[in-house]
């Protein structure tokens, strides 16, 4: 049997990213500025690799502090209650430098499986020696699925945040 070898997220190259319509007219960003995780694989091309993977909640940010700090009370993150979301998989190789990512998406109280669908961009030795892989995964949650149930309607009748959130981050591990 293979010994597994152990990645880490490289918090400067990477980030966390979701996206969410605001008034089903335009789409606001945000991210998550403090996140690790980890992929154990025992093998060179990541197949059946484990991954794990946790954002610090009160770390959102989304250019626009009076709504951050929403997001971090107790109509969405509950950041005090809940300060982490997390994420437990295996990567399964589905073609040409595709993958899925099936596991446990936790957010607040709630599990439930996900699938991610994650491209992989290679390996790179940096300039000073280390061995680094990068992958950009995707995904679509809908908010409410997963106890972050506020809404509110413009008296236009306008929904003012989506129920759909999509899911991006750009990640770059770095071998042990």
């Amino acid at each position: 049997m293979a010994t597994a070898t152990t990645w880490v997220i490289d918090p400067t190259h990477s980030e966390i990213q979701f996206k969410v319509k605001h008034l089903v007219i335009s789409t606001v960003t945000g991210s998550f500025k403090s996140f690790e995780g980890s992929v154990e694989s025992e093998t060179e091309d990541f197949e059946g690799a484990k991954v794990t993977f946790s954002a610090d909640t009160a770390s959102v940010d989304t250019n626009q502090a009076q709504r951050d700090e929403h997001l971090k009370g107790s109509d969405f993150f509950d950041s005090e209650k809940y300060p982490k979301i997390s994420f437990a998989g295996v990567l399964t190789s589905t073609g040409d430098e595709s993958y899925a990512l099936k596991g446990d998406l936790t957010v607040k109280d709630v599990t439930k499986p996900f699938s991610f669908d994650v491209e992989y961009g290679g390996n790179m030795t940096d300039f000073y020696g280390n061995n680094k892989a990068g992958f950009e995964i995707t995904g679509k949650i809908n908010r409410k699925e997963f106890g972050l149930e506020w809404s509110a309607v413009t008296e236009a009748g306008g929904v003012v945040v989506g129920d759909d959130v999509k899911l991006i981050a750009n990640v770059q591990v770095v071998k042990q």
